[in-house]
């Protein structure tokens, strides 16, 4: 019997495979689509997932202004930054942010599910969130997932 067939594989940046995955939000609530997002950017969906690499595939969100949320979260939800200065805290609803920008709305509730160290910096820089439903990545040649199929 061999017994090396055994041992644990631990991905590198070498070995990894990454792949560019595209994913339709139209429709689709906030946060469930967000976690699945997350869960791509990480890897964790791949067997050889490996907790400190980048493992995870590129993911290219399109029609992000048409992500929805359930309940009153379009007026309830509040999204706050602070500029810096004194008396600085800046707050603004959802649905002035969609108006605004859509974009914004959809990094933020992904980039929440990310881990907060460099690693999560690194994952972010793979997701890219495009208004609308044209991108310009067409050269990667991304595969539409379904995320209603993706577990």
């Amino acid at each position: 019997m061999d017994t090396l067939s055994y041992k644990t594989v631990s991905a590198n940046r070498k070995t990894v495979d990454k792949q560019w995955v595209l994913v339709d939000a139209e429709g689709e609530t906030l946060g469930r689509m967000a976690s699945k997002v997350a869960k791509m950017l990480r890897g964790k969906h791949k067997p050889n997932f490996t907790p400190h690499v980048d493992c995870g595939d590129n993911v290219i969100v399109i029609n992000s202004e048409k992500v929805t949320m359930t309940g009153n979260k379009w007026e309830d939800k509040v999204y706050q930054r602070y500029t810096g200065y004194p008396g600085g805290q800046r707050s603004k609803s959802a649905k002035e942010v969609l108006a605004k920008h859509p974009e914004r709305i959809v990094e933020k509730a992904i980039k929440g599910m990310l881990p907060k160290n460099k690693l999560g910096a690194e994952l972010f820089r793979n997701l890219k969130v495009v208004v609308g439903s044209e991108h310009n990545h067409e050269a990667q040649k991304p595969t539409l997932i379904n995320l209603k199929e993706f577990k």
